[in-house]
């Protein structure tokens, strides 16, 4: 069980500050028997690669282990990722067998009988024991493909590229102003010019040229105007209120805003619709268990 591994390996990085990097090969043939406490019978998985005392590991367990190892491995470190036989050996050897004689050597002094030690592993039992449980309960649950169309269709606008827009804008401090800029413009003044000498924002160096944006890049008031469809390329807008003071904005050009297809969020919507019905799966046990249990809570004690 990866659950079992994952408890496993994190178990093993507090091994590997302990010991540090002595590399001795431990062997696996008996020495003189030791005492070994009695331990419950955990089945090994796979061909054995290795026994030690009564603790048999098996090459599936090891496999698992390693590919867990390997996902935490930081990208700009590939090297540290145990990819061949050797490195598996060695790690079997400096990783596992280790574990191994320690927990031995735990059971020996007595450790699995500490109180602390046992309200752990019971909380441990209790998280896997929760976790198998949902996993059962969810593994069967699908969405069909009338399900995915129908979610695409409803929510289509949601799956569209962005739309960026090539703005310029003049920035007036009061309507007249603005009234009298619009004038010219419509009268075939350049924009850029009329931006460079009668705009007051910071745009007004560059010609008001803003470049490509997205319609939240600045006020909903901007962003409308901007992005009306009844604004066309090369054409300026009227004069709209901002925050800033009464502006006039010129659609440059445009792109993005296409309507992504169907077949491209298929996976994605697949997902969506199997981890709501998961979730909804949880939430009507939870609450049919809620309602035939009886729950306290004590506020009072929570400091």
């Amino acid at each position: 069980m990866k659950r079992k591994i994952i408890l496993f390996a994190i178990t093993g990085l507090f091994f590997s500050a302990i010991l540090g990097c002595d590399k001795h090969n431990f062997a696996v043939s008996r020495k003189p028997e030791p005492k070994i406490a009695a331990q419950p019978a955990i089945q090994p998985r796979g061909p054995i690669v290795a026994k030690v005392n009564n603790i048999a590991i098996g090459l599936d367990d090891l496999n698992d282990e390693i590919e867990l190892y390997n996902a935490n491995v930081p990208p700009e470190r590939p090297e540290l990722k145990i990819t061949t036989k050797e490195k598996k050996v060695n790690y079997l050897r400096n990783e596992v067998i280790r574990r191994a004689l320690i927990y031995q050597h735990a059971l020996d002094i007595g450790l699995d009988r500490n109180d602390e030690v046992k309200q752990a592993v019971e909380k441990n039992k209790r998280d896997l024991l929760v976790l198998q449980d949902v996993k059962d309960i969810t593994k069967s649950i699908s969405a069909t493909s009338k399900e995915v169309e129908e979610y695409y269709n409803a929510y289509k606008e949601q799956y569209k590229e962005p739309e960026e827009r090539q703005i310029s804008e003049i920035v007036a401090n009061t309507e007249q102003e603005a009234r009298d800029i619009l004038i010219q413009l419509l009268q075939g003044a350049d924009f850029a010019t009329l931006a460079k000498s009668n705009s007051k924002a910071s745009s007004a160096k560059d010609g008001g040229s803003l470049g490509f944006i997205q319609k939240d890049k600045k006020s909903a008031q901007f962003g409308a105007a901007a992005f009306s469809d009844s604004l066309e390329v090369d054409k300026v807008s009227s004069i709209f209120k901002t925050p800033d003071g009464y502006s006039i904005v010129k659609l440059e050009a445009k792109r993005g805003g296409k309507q992504k297809p169907l077949s491209e969020m298929w996976d994605d919507i697949n997902r969506l619709l199997v981890f709501m019905k998961q979730q909804q799966a949880i939430e009507e046990l939870t609450g049919k268990l809620s309602r035939d249990a009886k729950i306290e809570v004590f506020e009072g004690e929570i400091k």
